[in-house]
């Protein structure tokens, strides 16, 4: 018998077969020493592939989950298979002042952005959230198109302004594809020659959207002078090219007309402080600052006499810079719904709300209302009747006037403690000036009084809420004690169902949301 070979144990001794098999079998080749199986021959492979290959897939029992064209769906750039792409950390705040972190994907879109946020913070959506740019410094702020990239946004600012990115509703984001008529005065708007000069107003937004004639705003704005803090009052026209200024009155020659701004490189802001920083001549300023610029020192000033010729250019200028890309960022959340737009869209009522039927128990045999009129009145009296019935329980505890010291208002969203006018103001603008935006607040000028601030008519109104006390009992009126209410909550109620002696009823609300 041979000897083993020094150094390997147990060399040269006999194979022994593997698995107790009779001697001379074949052996199955050694394992490597990571301790990985060796592979498969391919006659098993096959068998055993095979063997997967004949199990049937399992359908989807439930495929409405999945592809449900009701259900708010975040775009591809929040999907899980992003999560390979680049990330980045944003800082969002809102009106309180409160902020939150988010990690987001490196092309996530603002509008991805806001639906992130309705989805961490559990707010309903109305389509009408929106990511705004703030320049504190300046006191400049802009609503960032939902198509717009954060990051690219992010990317031109610039050391030496304090920027941040809010997060709050805007009412007037698309009202403009609502009610063109508020946004666009025929004083202000002309066409070519061989245009119709009787075109609507809706044929004005599809020629701004798809025609290859432009319509030309035009009309007087003040214009900070390059390099100085005084203002001039110029003739101006926006076409497609650009925007101009006349050298000559108001002549439209084109040896008269100068080149202004274009907006492909830059973006538009507004003015959200008034005369105070900028020292324009009026509170109706919007600015346009080039994309990476040097900062303040470069931005293009302007202001209008009014609110209404501030927001026919400012539209007209987004029309023209972002075209049909508005129109569908407005139609996206409609997608998906066939047959419907958003001009006739209802909304939508869960099957026991529809199974939910009015009933009259006042006679001897309870009846179903069917008149919708006649329903919400008896909803509204059932409401204001439940209102005094509570009211009546705590005044058995306590005085009217000593209740009205609770503030049971300083709860509601719509109430807004301490702020000034100015304040209320630039909350509404900021919100959108859609009839119907509102908030209420403390009035400065007499500390028991309140004031209902009010947008309507693209102008912001104050009304004066007065308490009365009568018979020992304190209540509250807008016209002069004709119509009474017991509390704050009980009047804004009852003007969010009658326009009564306001102008329009209560619609939006101006919220301090906290993130």
């Amino acid at each position: 018998m041979a000897a083993p070979l020094p150094g390997v144990p147990g060399a040269g001794r006999a194979a022994e077969p593997a698995g107790g098999g009779p001697r001379g079998s074949p052996r199955p080749p050694p394992r490597p020493p990571g301790g990985n199986p060796p592979p498969l021959p391919p006659d098993r492979r096959k068998k055993k592939d095979d063997s997967i290959l004949e199990i049937p897939s399992i359908p989807n029992p439930f495929p409405e989950l999945c592809c449900s064209p009701f259900a708010s769906v975040l775009s591809a750039s929040l999907l899980p298979k992003a999560t390979s792409r680049k990330k980045q950390v944003i800082k969002v705040y809102s009106e309180d002042d409160t902020s939150r972190a988010l990690e987001v994907p490196s092309d996530i879109t603002a509008r991805d952005v806001c639906q992130l946020l309705i989805l961490k913070n559990h707010y309903i959506d109305d389509h009408s959230w929106t990511l705004f740019e703030q320049l504190t410094h300046t006191g400049l702020g802009r609503a960032i198109e939902d198509h717009e990239l954060v990051m690219e946004v992010q990317s031109n600012w610039v050391m030496e302004d304090e920027t941040k990115l809010y997060f709050r509703k805007n009412y007037a984001k698309y009202e403009f594809f609502k009610n063109p008529l508020n946004f666009f005065p025929d004083h202000m708007i002309s066409f070519p020659s061989e245009t119709n000069a009787a075109l609507s107003h809706s044929g004005i937004l599809q020629m701004f959207l798809s025609s290859s004639t432009y319509p030309e705003i035009h009309g007087y704005l003040h214009a900070k002078e390059q390099g100085k803090k005084s203002w001039k009052k110029m003739y101006f026209l926006l076409r497609r090219s650009g925007l101009y200024f006349s050298t000559k009155g108001t002549s439209k020659e084109p040896r008269h007309l100068q080149f202004f701004c274009e907006f492909s490189n830059s973006d538009m802001y507004m003015s959200l402080t008034g005369k105070k920083i900028s020292g324009a001549p009026t509170n109706y300023g919007f600015c346009f600052k080039p994309n990476k610029s040097g900062g303040t020192r470069d931005l293009k000033q302007l202001c209008a006499d009014d609110e209404q010729s501030r927001t026919c250019w400012m539209t007209a200028i987004r029309l023209l810079k972002y075209g049909m890309q508005l129109y569908q960022n407005y139609m996206q959340p409609y997608q998906g719904r066939s047959g419907c737009s958003p001009l006739n869209l209802t909304p939508m009522r869960s099957i026991s709300e529809n199974s939910l039927v009015a009933m009259d128990f006042s006679g001897h045999r309870s009846r179903i209302i069917e008149n919708p009129t006649e329903a919400l009145s008896v909803a509204v009296e059932e409401g204001l009747a439940w209102r005094r019935r509570g009211c009546l329980r705590l005044n058995s505890h306590g005085s009217p006037i000593a209740m009205s010291n609770m503030a049971i208002h300083r709860s509601q969203s719509w109430f807004h403690h301490k702020i000034s006018r100015e304040e209320a103001q630039r909350l509404i603008l900021q919100h959108g000036l859609v009839d119907g935006v509102f908030l209420v607040r403390d009035s400065q000028s007499n500390p028991k009084t309140f004031v209902l601030s009010l947008s309507h008519g693209l102008k912001i109104k104050h009304f004066q809420i007065v308490p009365l006390e009568d018979d020992g009992k304190l209540f509250y009126t807008l016209d002069d004690g004709h119509t009474r209410f017991t509390d704050l909550i009980q009047l804004v109620e009852f003007y969010q169902l009658n326009k009564g002696v306001l102008p329009c009823k209560l619609k939006h609300y101006c919220a301090r949301i906290a993130l």
